[in-house]
């Protein structure tokens, strides 16, 4: 705990946490594909802010915010070179994915000074200087206001339900193995999956306890909307408290004693939460740190949790952040149960 946390500390946040992403991705609907539009498009670029993935339609590019596979859209509607020629202000529709404020706040930004330093030169005898050569309208989808509540509340769920489902599991089986009182239960005629069944169920309960006292508060303290439907926010809870579970029961077969579980739990919790998108955006991250948190559970729960209640997302466009989380618990139950027979031997 000395030497390693801190070592921790220093790679995560030195390397891996950036509050002021770049390279977001992009995607474009480019009704007058213009040299003035495609000036801007390479002006954006060249911004670093801006990863442009391609060209869509509208329907496409709903599908890609709401799928959250781009942070923006940039509309360029008919007859945007001519208005600019004539001395028009055309209007310029960004939308942007502000689930998380902070990811888009620089990229804004920068978007508020990119057409005068591209198109002013080229227009400047055309047009009053005084009249800004496109009409900007920034579109916040999901949450209009840039309310920090609403991207930081969904979230939390998924952190205290991370810390408490694994700190709990690990320290109550590695408290009864200490005790010998597992052991006990496992000589009783009920077999190793019914005492299992029985140590875990409590646990599931008080994990949709928890869920529910955070939506209650959500709903009714920081008026953070619920677009999505509920049961379905319930089945995605339901999972990953099982994948977390798991962790807590196979770091309670590794550890000997309640120290080493804690020291287990701390040094999986600490990645969780600056490495899935919690306190820092996921994609200013370098693509290693991204890497490892596509790994981590609590990443993908994240965006789970943020598109039901906030983008009203259904299971289609779910099911994508859905298996690795099932891919997680079943890994490592696999692990759990081999590591938990060696230690009844």
């Amino acid at each position: 705990m000395i030497v390693g946390i801190p070592i921790l500390q220093l790679f995560l946040f030195g390397f891996a946490i950036n509050a002021d992403p770049k390279h977001m991705p992009t995607a474009v609907v480019m009704a007058d594909p213009g040299p003035f539009a495609r000036a801007y498009v390479a002006a954006m670029q060249n911004s670093e802010y801006f990863q442009i993935v391609g060209s869509v339609d509208e329907r496409e590019a709903d599908r890609l915010l709401d799928r959250g596979d781009v942070q923006f859209v940039v509309t360029f509607p008919p007859g945007f070179h001519r208005d600019l020629v004539r001395g028009k202000s055309p209007v310029l529709l960004v939308e942007a994915d502000a689930t998380d404020p902070m990811a888009t706040g620089g990229a804004i930004a920068v978007l508020n000074h990119l057409g005068i330093e591209v198109f002013a030169p080229d227009l400047s005898g055309r047009r009053q200087s005084a009249t800004p050569p496109v009409d900007l309208r920034i579109h916040r989808r999901y949450n209009s206001e840039g309310i920090t509540a609403y991207n930081v509340v969904p979230g939390l769920s998924g952190v205290i339900l991370t810390m408490t489902m694994i700190m709990m599991t690990g320290l109550a089986m590695t408290r009864e193995r200490e005790r010998g009182t597992f052991e006990n239960l496992l000589s009783t005629p009920a077999t190793p999956v019914e005492v299992m069944t029985g140590k875990i169920v409590p646990y599931i309960l008080i994990g949709l306890i928890q869920l529910t006292l955070i939506l209650l508060a959500a709903r009714w303290v920081f008026n953070v909307p619920m677009q999505g439907s509920l049961l379905l926010l319930y089945g995605v809870v339901l999972l990953f408290i099982c994948a977390n579970l798991t962790l807590g029961i196979t770091f309670s077969s590794i550890a000997r004693n309640q120290l080493q579980a804690m020291q287990m739990t701390f040094f999986f919790f600490l990645p969780s939460m600056l490495l899935s998108g919690f306190m820092f955006p996921f994609r200013g991250m370098p693509e290693w740190a991204q890497a490892v948190g596509s790994v981590l559970p609590l990443t993908h729960f994240l965006l789970l949790v943020r598109g039901i209640l906030l983008k009203g997302n259904g299971l289609a466009l779910l099911w994508e952040h859905i298996w690795p989380i099932l891919l997680f618990m079943l890994t490592v139950l696999a692990l759990g149960l081999k590591t938990f027979r060696k230690t009844l031997d």
